[in-house]
Order: structure tokens, then C-alpha cells, then sequence
């Protein structure tokens, strides 16, 4: 069997959905032409234009997902993986294009699953995972597009969805090497966002996506508070529950598909599709190629063309209240979210302007000036929320209130008044402030090349964070630090602390321990409590878990390393030991030493007794 080497990154059955009946072949656009040497040493480009070329001329790449393995070639990606996703994906771009709702029932994922591929394989969307991994081989570069080909479909599927025709319009869509575009009036062509291969993030509220389903057909996606509000404030901030890594719950029969474009907002398409473009781009026309010379209109104005109608937004919005067989219950809100909004976490907008000296309105607990006042808005953490610090600050907070610490508290009148409920009391506020769909990547802070930070991957105990951190903090502003308290939201109820409070008693003494030990830190914004991302990410988490399965048993410690776990082991088994209720107690000495006579028994329960 031939191995397959000129991989079209744009399908060929794709591409013909541009073509009428009458035409087979395209105009075929180079934007950056080669240069051509004469024999007298100058150069000139090759022509820009090229006719006829057909579907199998234009659009490809020569070993772009061929795998090497030392001098074998391997096209099992291009035969396989892109065969099956091709197969699948022309039948959803049609039962998208029909509107037909038995078709679009059953194809519905696998447009978008579609699209999202489509967005990456390109040549720019496989240079765009190579500028975020730059050390990858090519053929870590083919598996890592296989690793995040679902990221975007999330949010695309939670979007307002509208078709708009060029039935009307002399002129038609045009197709170009990265077929996925995406548009966001706040971000111009000049922009970091769209410095190659960046696109605008999708998360952001003004981001619009703009897919050509034929040469009459356009599939346009947009955030829902940006179609109800155009002229928001806040163009680049992120839309409400911004993470893609969950199941979303959508209608597939509200798409809009009432608007007939006119010759001008066709062009207008066309041009930000071509301002987007890597180098190609096709049309069945000549004049197609060209909308700049038909309008002269600025890159906000230019998306005029892409906004829903304001008057078919009724469909979109609202809340989903599913009920099953077994009588349980789910519910979604137009954002995507599974609970009520914690209109607790909320932050009131600042207003007036914030002072150079005043606290910064993010949350980080520095100086306005030397926190966000200078960063573009994309770059600062979200501050409509409590921050982490913020919320490190209310646990603490709570955690006095349920303890009932003061200046004259003795901690050990603390640790033996904790109780069952205490405890839950405890884990109930971590559930609280962390809720399961917290967006923790916009509280995260941003990369600054003024901040140098640290996170802290070592033991989490009482006994070495304080030491460990302190001696860190030498050399690193901020220090990023994984909370031991759990977080109930997903946990089972057998094992909840919440639910069963007594087995986390000893847990719960040295998280509290180790919390207020670096509370002058977290005060001072030295050091940030982070949640586990993974309560978040139910992606990474199985990820995690996967690549933890794989290192079992081979991780092997230092001695020193290993030296400094006995100690802390041991430590804590003995304290194990000790808090034992008295009957357990009795089995476990009389399971060691099976003779043990009364008398020593008792004695050595007294003496166990006084020790703890």
C-alpha cells in the first residue's frame, strides 16, 4: 500500500462544498508568493493567483502528519485518524447546513468535535501547539494535537448559534487554510492576541467564530453576553464560566437562520477571513479574492457583519431542568454552570479611579501600582470575585469563628474541643469557597516578568512547610502552595469529612496546624493557597491519575528524602496510635503481644492515656 504524503489539511470534500455545479476548479490565492531568481540575479514573486486548481491542487502539505520512525513513514494519522474524523465530520457539516433535527440529533457532537480539529490540524494551528511546546518533535507535535483536539467545543456548543446566507449577495464565501476563524473586535490585527499563530481566545465575552459551511452558507458563533450587548465594557475579559472542561447541556434546535446577507456584509466576512488566513485562500471567482478593494471599513467595523439579531435572542438563555428515571435531578443555567451562582463570592465593581498606593482591586493585597495598574486587561486576575488570597483570608476568617481562637487561646484546649461538627463545619466553608465550578485559571495570577514565583511541590505537613517555605522565599516573590483541606463538592459521601467528619480528625488538626502557621504569608500576599486544579478539570484529573498509574512503583526516593518521610511517618502512626478509642486500643496491644496479662495491659493503657 502507497503511503500517503501530501496530507490535505483542508478535506478535499470540504473544499467542494465552494464550488458550483458548473466550476471544478478554484482561483487559488498565494499571499506571500515565492520569489523566483532570473538569470540576471533578480527576484520577482511568482504569480500570486493560480487557475484552474481543483480541490486536490490546493490546501495541502507534504508530510504535515506523516510520523517518522528512524527511516520508516507512517501515515496511519492521515489514513486513520483524519479518515474517520473526515467521514464523520462531512456528515455533520450537512445535517448542520439542513437544519434537519433527526440528522443534527445524531451529528450534533460530531460538528463540533469537527470543528475543533479543523482549528488545530491546520499548518497554523499545529504552529500554534508548537510555539506553547517548542521542544516537541514533529511526531510529538501530531500526538499532542490528538491530546487537546476537544478543547473548544465546550464553549462553541454553549454559544449563540447563527447561519447566515449569501443566497442574495453576487458575491460568495470564500475558503482559506485555517477554516476556523475567530474575531474579536477588541483585538486588531495588530494585536498580541493575533500575532501568529495566536487567535483570540474564545473565552473572551467579544470573541466570535466564523465557519463557512459552503459558498452560501456561514456558521457564525457568538458568546451570549456579547450578542445581547455589543458594546460592553469589558470586551477581553473572560465569559462566565469560562472552563471547557465539562459536559455541557444544550438545545440544538434554537440555531438562527434568518438573515440574508447583502453584497457588502458578505465582503465583509470575507475580509476578516482573509486578514486571518495563513497564506491560501480559495473562491470560484477571482473578484472573490479580493474584498479589500470592495469596502474600506476599520477591523471593529468589519464585524458588524457577524452580530446575531438582537430579536431571535429569546431562544438563547434560561435554565435547564432535567429529571431521570431513577428521580434524581440535574439542572444548567445559561452559562453552563450546575449550581446557583455564589453570589457570595462576588465582588462589588470599584468605583472611581483606584489610587497608586490604595490595594490593588484584584485582591493580591499589594500596592495598586505594583500590581495591575500597568498590565493590559488580559493580563490581570479577575476581580469581580474574591481572590485566593482573598478567600485564604474568609476561611481563616470562618475557621476563628468555629474555633472560637482569640489571643488567649490555648491550642490545646482547641485540639480537644474539636468536634465531629466542627470539622464538618470546616470542610462545609472549603466547599463553599471552592464551589466544583469555580473558574480557578482566571484567579490564577498571570505571568509576570517582574514576579518571580514558585510553586511548592513538597510535603504538605506542619512539621517542614513553614521551614521549606521560609527558605524558598529567598528566592522567589510569591510562593503557590496546594491546600491540604479536601473539598467535598467530589467526594463521595462514604468518604466526605462532611458527611463522616470522625475519620478526618487527625487530618484536620494538622491542616489547621499548618494553616495558620503561614497565614502571615498569605496576608502579606508571600504566599498563595491554591485549590487542587484537578476539582475543577475532571480532564486533568483523569489525566493525572492515568499518568500516576504509569509511575506506580518506579518512583524511588533519596536516601535523604526517604530519611526525613520515615520520621514523619512514624510520627503520625503513633499519633494514630494514640487517639485510639480504648477498645480498639486493647485489640491492637493484645495483637502484638497475644500474652499480655491484665495488670500490663491496664498499665500500659494508663501509660498510653497519659502520653496522649
Amino acid at each position: 500500500m502507497d503511503i500517503i504524503r501530501n496530507n490535505h489539511y483542508v478535506p478535499r470534500w470540504y473544499q467542494k462544498r465552494f464550488l458550483s455545479t458548473k466550476q471544478s476548479s478554484f482561483y487559488y490565492l498565494d499571499l506571500s508568493p515565492e520569489e523566483i531568481e532570473l538569470s540576471n540575479g533578480r527576484k520577482i514573486p511568482k504569480k500570486s493567483v493560480q487557475w484552474p486548481f481543483s480541490p486536490s491542487q490546493c490546501f495541502y502539505q507534504t508530510d504535515l502528519y506523516t510520523t517518522f520512525y528512524y527511516d520508516f513513514l507512517n501515515d496511519e494519522i492521515e489514513r486513520y485518524l483524519f479518515g474517520t474524523i473526515d467521514n464523520a465530520g462531512s456528515k455533520a457539516v450537512k445535517a448542520m447546513v439542513d437544519q434537519e433535527f433527526s440528522e443534527l440529533h445524531a451529528n450534533f457532537s460530531n460538528f463540533f468535535e469537527y470543528m475543533d480539529i479543523q482549528k488545530i490540524r491546520t499548518p497554523k494551528g499545529l504552529d500554534w501547539i508548537r510555539s506553547k511546546f517548542p521542544k516537541l518533535t514533529h511526531n510529538g507535535l501530531l500526538q499532542e494535537m490528538q491530546n487537546i483536539r476537544l478543547i473548544h467545543c465546550t464553549l462553541w456548543t454553549e454559544s449563540v448559534k447563527e447561519i447566515v446566507y449569501a443566497d442574495n449577495s453576487e458575491f460568495k464565501f470564500i475558503v482559506s487554510d485555517h477554516p476556523v476563524t475567530i474575531y474579536n473586535s477588541a483585538c486588531p490585527l495588530n494585536s498580541r492576541e493575533c500575532e501568529y499563530p495566536n487567535d483570540p481566545k474564545i473565552e473572551m465575552k467579544a470573541t466570535q467564530t466564523i465557519y463557512p459551511l459552503d459558498s452560501n452558507r456561514c456558521l457564525i458563533l457568538t458568546n451570549l453576553d456579547y450578542a445581547r450587548n455589543p458594546k460592553l465594557p469589558d470586551p477581553k475579559a473572560y465569559r462566565i464560566n469560562a472552563n471547557p472542561f465539562r459536559q455541557p447541556l444544550v438545545r440544538i434546535d434554537n440555531t438562527i437562520c434568518k438573515r440574508k446577507l447583502s453584497d457588502e456584509e458578505v465582503v465583509m466576512i470575507n475580509q476578516i477571513i482573509k486578514f486571518r488566513a495563513k497564506r491560501f485562500i480559495a473562491a470560484e471567482k477571482k473578484e472573490w479574492l479580493y474584498p479589500e478593494k470592495n469596502i474600506n471599513l476599520s477591523w471593529t467595523d468589519l464585524g458588524k457583519s457577524l452580530l446575531p439579531p438582537i430579536d431571535e435572542l429569546h431562544h438563547y438563555g434560561g435554565e435547564i431542568y432535567v429529571g431521570y428515571k431513577d428521580g434524581t435531578s440535574s439542572y444548567h443555567d445559561q452559562y453552563g454552570r450546575t449550581e446557583k451562582e455564589a453570589d457570595y463570592l462576588n465582588k462589588a465593581p470599584r468605583k472611581g479611579k483606584v489610587g497608586a498606593n490604595e490595594p490593588c482591586v484584584c485582591g493580591s493585597g499589594k500596592k495598586y501600582k505594583k500590581c495591575c495598574r500597568d498590565k493590559a486587561e488580559d493580563e490581570k486576575p479577575s476581580s469581580s470575585v474574591l481572590s485566593i488570597r482573598e478567600r485564604n483570608l474568609r476561611f481563616f476568617h470562618i475557621i476563628t469563628k468555629i474555633l472560637n481562637i482569640n489571643e488567649d487561646s490555648d491550642w490545646n484546649n482547641i485540639r480537644r474541643n474539636l468536634t465531629d461538627e466542627k470539622i464538618a463545619d470546616i470542610h462545609r466553608a472549603v466547599a463553599m469557597l471552592w464551589p466544583s465550578e469555580t473558574d480557578l485559571m482566571s484567579l490564577l495570577p498571570r505571568p509576570d516578568s517582574k514576579v518571580v514565583r514558585a510553586l511548592y511541590i513538597g510535603i504538605l505537613d506542619p512539621r517542614v512547610i513553614y521551614k521549606n517555605v521560609v527558605s524558598f522565599s529567598l528566592f522567589a516573590d510569591e510562593i503557590l502552595i496546594q491546600s491540604p483541606f479536601l473539598n467535598a463538592n467530589i467526594m463521595n459521601k462514604d468518604y466526605s469529612p462532611i458527611d463522616n467528619p470522625g475519620q478526618y480528625r487527625q487530618e484536620t488538626i494538622k491542616n489547621l496546624t499548618f494553616l495558620i502557621e503561614l497565614m502571615p504569608l498569605i496576608e502579606s500576599g508571600q504566599v498563595n493557597l491554591i485549590p487542587d486544579p484537578c476539582i475543577f478539570n475532571p480532564v486533568l484529573r483523569r489525566q493525572v491519575m492515568e499518568e500516576a498509574e504509569k509511575r506506580l512503583g518506579k518512583v524511588e526516593l533519596d536516601e535523604k528524602s526517604k530519611e526525613a518521610m520515615e520520621t514523619l511517618v512514624k510520627e503520625d502512626f503513633e499519633r494514630f496510635i494514640l487517639s485510639l478509642p480504648t477498645e480498639n486500643l486493647e485489640a491492637c496491644i493484645k495483637h502484638v503481644r497475644p500474652g499480655i496479662s491484665d495488670k500490663d495491659l491496664k498499665n500500659l493503657l494508663e501509660c498510653v492515656k497519659k502520653k496522649n
